[in-house]
């Protein structure tokens, strides 16, 4: 990355990169990645994200004209830049930890749909070997499998663990200050989100549940009495008809 924003154009004192195009391309790998995320209910955020990010660069003429109608913050970075930029290494180091995470969550649930037996461990250091997703740290991951094969995240992994835990203040800071500035980072943001979401032992999604049971009597399941789903007649009309329990 650091060589590909860098790098000098021969006839012009303006970065190659600055000279390119902003609409990014795609082979389809990402989609065809996210779908089947989507078909096994595996929460693979980052990855979909940026495919949608791309997406979004592709509508360059509609950018255009929502540029010159739509608002944003109109304040500039005034920090010390050298130690922003370190921060910024963090929240990349911490969001492909999550990346990875999401990935190998991915091919576990294939695995126990397809009664696949795999070699997570083989497949980190077979990735080393050209593969665009090679990483600095697919040795740790096949450290991670040999030590624990039933590990059920690598976020569960202490490396990883002390990985993310050093480098997430960073992370916010990255996240918080680009909200803050009106720049768009789907990628960070979607990582981070994905974290908190998987380190917090209880999330909203109770009112998620009982929305669904107000406007569609789908039931929801009680703390209680885990695996019974029930339905409450929340506006006293209509009787206590329910719908079916499915998962999509």
């Amino acid at each position: 990355m650091k060589n590909a924003l860098g790098m000098e154009a021969v006839v012009s004192t303006q970065s190659t990169g600055e000279k390119i195009m902003d609409k990014a391309g795609q082979k389809g790998t990402g989609k065809w990645t996210g779908i089947s995320a989507l078909d096994m209910g595996i929460p693979l955020t980052l990855i979909s994200e940026a495919v949608f990010a791309r997406c979004l660069s592709s509508q360059k003429s509609l950018r255009v004209e929502a540029s010159k109608v739509l608002e944003g913050p109109s304040c500039q970075y005034t920090g010390d830049k050298t130690d922003f930029i370190e921060s910024i290494r963090q929240a990349l180091y911490a969001s492909k930890i999550i990346s990875y995470a999401q990935g190998f969550m991915l091919m576990k649930e294939a695995a126990k749909n397809f009664g696949w037996t795999l070699n997570y461990g083989g497949i980190a250091l077979m990735w080393r070997g050209g593969c665009i997703i090679r990483s600095r740290f697919l040795g740790n991951i096949k450290e991670a499998y040999d030590k624990n094969p039933e590990l059920q995240n690598l976020l569960l992994d202490d490396f990883f663990k002390d990985a993310i835990s050093n480098a997430q203040v960073r992370w916010r800071k990255v996240v918080s200050e680009a909200v803050l500035l009106g720049i768009p980072v789907p990628a960070f943001s979607s990582a981070l989100a994905f974290y908190d979401g998987f380190r917090s032992e209880n999330l909203p999604a109770n009112l998620i549940q009982a929305q669904r049971d107000f406007f569609g009597a789908h039931t929801y399941e009680l703390k209680s009495d885990p695996g019974k789903f029930v339905h409450t007649n929340w506006t006293g009309k209509g009787g206590n008809v329910s719908s079916t329990t499915y998962n999509a």
